[in-house]
């Protein structure tokens, strides 16, 4: 009788394992559906409606008035993010394997340099580099024109770097030590083991952090209105479109050609990250941050040359945001004023604590959801879920102001009413972000032993239980990257939420921007010192919490 009990007892807490597995299952992936894909198809949808009316004007010719604009977009995208993904390898690969304490403040000041806020950055840029920069034309007389394709792809290049270098190097701290170490006791060489080992171990780590970078760069419609002058490109002639002239239905027809390239940079990505897989390691990982690798002097030197090169960079960049915030430039020079400061004292903290919450949700939801659709891509294989991870990349196809309209036509009535809710707003930033999580975990679980499950179900480890004690402990790395990035991109954002924010219930990237509409630069660099310091102590809370 005792064995039955015990027989009925186990079988029910199996089909109660299987339950809560595919609830899961269903809740990701009709999360992504609703709140991806369903928002996309109702801005399309404007493209096609007219007056109420179905009609296909809208893309008559659709193709030849916008090629340039296409081009344009193709091109800053590719060499934009070529130019951060080889930068940020150089920068990962310095701080991992160097033995010097320089790698470690490195790996800090990537921290603090996640952090860009919009639109400052660019102003930053203009006001050190510009014509009249204080660099370029105060201190070495140089009359530069900061304006066209090339100060795009800079100020990309320079946006995105250190979520790149941060991102690969937690890729490469995740491969197996001992390769290394039996590279080197067969006698290969420091150069012939970065070569035959380490670059192909983190190959599937670059691809991932291209694909997001080049996705993030189609969609960028803010850095070509600061700096393009007349180089504009497809995101932001659709977002002037929508913005200037009030028609959307042209505007979402123009985005429609971002999808084309972005579906066939998704093929590629899936291709190559098949192909990093036979580089499948298994055993612990994550050693290599104890292994004396040091690479030859010529490598040596030259990845020096860029990590100093980029603190160089970075330290401008922010010191020149401070200078702003905190000094007036009359004809006697600059003058130390705190007029900015009490400015902001007069309510701007409300909408801090505001940014703070809506951002810490929208981090931890993003994350988790991000590693779960990688798992049960990657590991488990599932078929469905590889569709669901490119429905989940697409709203970094559009630019975000689009996502953000979408959320409007997709939820201002019943069934689901979220118009002006503090939901819309998290959840558009939560699902806008996951895509980071499973490109993260999809770059970690091809380094993790699958013998590890296998053994956990073997021993009568539930499919949840194995997720909880096994996948989120091995995936820690790629849940603070994809946390630290969405908690970021929320502190951050402008475009996706303009449309979605209340009155009276403003976030502090929406105040920074009005802002600077209103010309009111030295505020606008307060709020972004601000975000700054916010967000790199919460990132820096977070990754003592994760790494416990």
């Amino acid at each position: 009788m005792n064995l039955e009990i015990k027989h009925n007892n186990r079988k029910l807490f199996n089909q109660l394992d299987n339950l809560s597995y595919y609830l899961l299952l269903f809740l990701i992936a009709g999360g992504v559906i609703l709140f991806c894909f369903f928002p996309i198809i109702k801005i399309f949808k404007e493209s096609f409606i007219i007056d109420k009316t179905f009609t296909l004007n809208m893309y008559e010719g659709i193709f030849s008035e916008n090629y340039i604009l296409l081009k344009n977009t193709l091109f800053t995208s590719l060499v934009s993010s070529v130019g951060a993904t080889f930068i940020g390898v150089c920068i990962a690969f310095y701080i991992v394997f160097s033995r010097s304490w320089t790698g470690k403040y490195l790996y800090n000041f990537l921290l603090i340099t996640m952090v860009s806020p919009p639109f400052v950055f660019g102003l930053s840029f203009i006001t050190l580099f510009g014509r009249r920069g204080l660099i370029t034309y105060r201190l070495l007389g140089l009359k530069l024109n900061p304006y066209g394709w090339q100060g795009i792809v800079i100020l990309q290049i320079i946006g995105e770097l250190s979520f790149a270098a941060f991102l690969l190097v937690e890729s490469l701290k995740k491969i197996d030590g001992r390769l290394i170490i039996a590279s080197r006791s067969l006698g290969a060489s420091q150069w012939e083991t970065i070569k035959r080992v380490v670059f192909p171990f983190s190959f599937t780590g670059i691809i991932s952090v291209f694909f997001i970078l080049f996705t993030k760069n189609l969609a960028d419609f803010g850095t070509p209105i600061i700096i393009g002058g007349n180089y504009s490109t497809l995101a932001t002639e659709a977002y002037l479109t929508v913005i200037g002239r009030g028609n959307l239905s042209k505007a979402s027809a123009m985005t429609t050609l971002l999808v084309f390239p972005a579906l066939l940079l998704f093929y590629f990505y899936r291709e190559n990250l098949e192909k990093g897989k036979k580089f499948y390691t298994s055993g612990k990982g994550g050693e290599t941050s104890n292994i004396s690798l040091d690479p030859p002097l010529f490598l040596k030197l030259f990845l020096g040359i860029i990590s100093i090169f980029f603190v160089i960079i970075m330290f401008l960049q922010y010191s020149s945001i401070f200078l702003s915030g905190f000094y007036n430039y009359t004809i006697n020079g600059f003058e130390f004023t705190l007029e900015y400061l009490e400015l902001f004292k007069l309510g701007k903290y409300s909408t801090f604590i505001r940014s703070i919450y809506y951002s810490l949700i929208a981090g931890v939801i993003s994350a988790s959801i991000g590693i779960l659709i990688s798992y049960f891509t990657e590991r488990r294989n599932i078929k469905t879920m590889k569709f669901i991870e490119f429905l989940s990349s697409l709203p970094y196809i559009i630019p975000g102001t689009f996502f953000g309209l979408g959320y409007i036509l997709a939820f201002n009535k019943s069934p689901i009413m979220l118009t002006g809710t503090a939901a819309i707003v998290i959840l558009n930033c939560t699902f806008r972000q996951i895509s980071i999580g499973s490109k993260a975990g999809n770059s970690l679980f091809s380094k993790i032993d699958k013998n590890l499950e296998k053994a956990a179900q073997d021993l009568g480890a539930s499919k949840i239980r194995v997720l909880y004690d096994i996948i989120f402990p091995l995936v820690k790395p790629a849940f603070m990257v994809a946390f630290i990035n969405g908690f970021t991109t929320t502190m951050t954002t402008t475009g996706a939420i303009i449309f979605l924010i209340s009155p009276g219930a403003s976030v502090a990237t929406v105040e920074m921007f009005n802002t600077i509409r209103d010309g009111d630069y030295g505020l606008a660099s307060i709020i972004a010192i601000f975000i700054i310091i916010v967000t790199f102590f919460i990132n820096i809370l977070a990754i003592k919490f994760i790494e416990k």
